[in-house]
């Protein structure tokens, strides 16, 4: 087992990573920007060192900064979180030539499945179901006016080396193709410096449900049941549960052992999550693969047992998986608490916290690293704090989330917490009756209330 590891992150997740590995008896060094001297993660870690200014391309996304603070701490391994270098090939490269571990997936497997068109040959090739497409990146307008009379409208086009809700367009019909192929490349390009894009049809009113897996050096890979994440807005998710209301047994079985496959396609190693679309007859189809810690993994840990980032370090470490049969119990629910302004667009709401008083009580978890005199930093992202729940029962979760929620006071900026706890009052969430479009569609925000 390792003696030290460097954490290249920030805020809650560095914050997370270093509650687990203390309980480990591993030492930890968190990097910090200027911006977050005052953090927690900062203030917790065994070591800390300052690696740059604010800007990220200064500080956490400057690999020679973090390699430097790794080697002047005498770290043995580098956590890298989720968001910054964390699906960043290169990095995790890097690493393996200085002897450092990188605690997450092996270059070739990030390689191939940050590439979202690699990724989708590979599963195509592995039997597991994709959403029609095709074949790859698409290299000219003429090309992709071809493939989209196959495919059929809507379609949507998509930027290979995205994520986050970048480098997409929903095409609805072909009159609409050139402007949204133009505009998508040039976004990628700006982006993700690729303009490579790909088309597959677009499954209209789709589900979002992701498969957790672990996989160590052995070969051997598990999956932990799945989590819904089709609460969104503009492509980024505001709520995440499991079990999933639609699921059913045997589809978790078949997305369970799709999403198996797709790990062991790639030789994965560590934590990783196979995103899926799940149509209302219930079909599935394979969307992406994160090759790293999900924002969302708490909802998986407290209905089934699992720390984690325990699970990716001892993977790190060449210990072998526990073969144990998958007990989901209850269910569980996350909210993201982002200083956001939902009464106006979701404006972000940088600035100084003036009270901060999270909520307590049995089954409540929360994972941030703010608090009372906290200024929030304008430069990376709105998420303070994640707020998890879970009791015996979907109804009973969502009755302890907004318990919870209405004790959660923070005042000084805006947040979402209002926007939360009226979600929870919703009819169709209570239901469990909604898709990724039902946010932008057909809730509707009362900032009266």
């Amino acid at each position: 087992m390792f003696n030290k590891i460097l954490i290249a992150n920030r805020g809650e997740i560095a914050l997370r990573i270093i509650r687990t590995c203390k309980e480990m008896g591993i030492n930890t060094v968190a990097v910090y920007s200027t911006a977050d001297q005052d953090s927690l993660h900062v203030k917790f870690a065994d070591e800390a060192v300052c690696i740059g200014p604010p800007p990220s391309k200064e500080s956490y996304l400057k690999i020679p900064s973090i390699l430097a603070a790794a080697e002047i701490t005498n770290a043995e391994a580098i956590h890298p979180g989720y968001g910054f270098l964390s699906e960043n090939a290169e990095f995790s490269k890097i690493c393996e030539e200085h002897d450092l571990k990188f605690i997450g997936a092996s270059p070739d497997s990030i390689a191939r499945m940050g590439d979202k068109a690699v990724a989708k040959d590979t599963m195509i090739k592995n039997g597991v179901p994709v959403v029609p497409g095709s074949d790859g990146e698409v290299d000219s307008y003429e090309e992709a006016k071809e493939i989209c009379k196959d495919i059929g409208y809507p379609l949507i086009i998509k930027a290979s080396a995205g994520g986050g809700g970048r480098g997409m367009r929903i095409v609805e019909e072909e009159s609409k193709l050139k402007q949204a192929w133009d505009t998508c490349r040039n976004e990628a390009e700006t982006a993700f410096n690729n303009p490579a894009v790909y088309i597959e049809k677009f499954v209209t009113n789709p589900h979002h449900v992701e498969i957790q897996i672990l996989a160590d050096q052995h070969g051997n890979c598990i999956h932990l049941g799945e989590r819904d994440c089709s609460l969104q807005r503009r492509h980024q998710k505001i709520l995440e549960e499991s079990p999933s209301p639609l699921m059913t047994p045997e589809l978790r079985n078949e997305m369970g052992q799709a999403a198996v496959d797709a790990g062991k396609s790639v030789n994965y190693e560590g934590a990783g999550t196979v995103e899926f679309l799940v149509d209302d007859d219930l079909n599935f189809y394979f969307m992406e693969m994160n090759t790293r810690i999900q924002v969302e993994h708490p909802v998986t840990e407290e209905i089934t047992n699992y720390d984690l980032v325990a699970e990716q370090i001892k993977a790190a470490a060449g210990l072998e998986l526990e073969d144990k049969p998958l007990k989901m119990r209850g269910h569980a629910i996350e909210c993201r608490i982002n200083a956001e302004d939902p009464a106006h667009n979701f404006r972000p709401s940088a600035g100084t916290i003036n009270v901060f008083h999270t909520p307590g009580g049995h089954s409540v978890r929360v994972d941030t690293h703010a608090y009372a005199g906290y200024k929030i930093p304008p430069h990376y992202d709105s998420m303070i704090a994640k707020l998890i729940v879970s009791a015996p029962t979907r109804e009973d979760a969502i009755k302890r989330m907004r318990r919870a929620l209405s004790e959660f006071i923070v005042e000084g900026i805006k947040t979402t917490i209002p926007y939360h706890l009226q979600l929870m009052d919703d009819e169709n969430f209570q239901k469990g009756t909604f898709n990724t479009k039902y946010l932008e569609n057909e809730f509707k925000f009362n900032p009266e209330i």
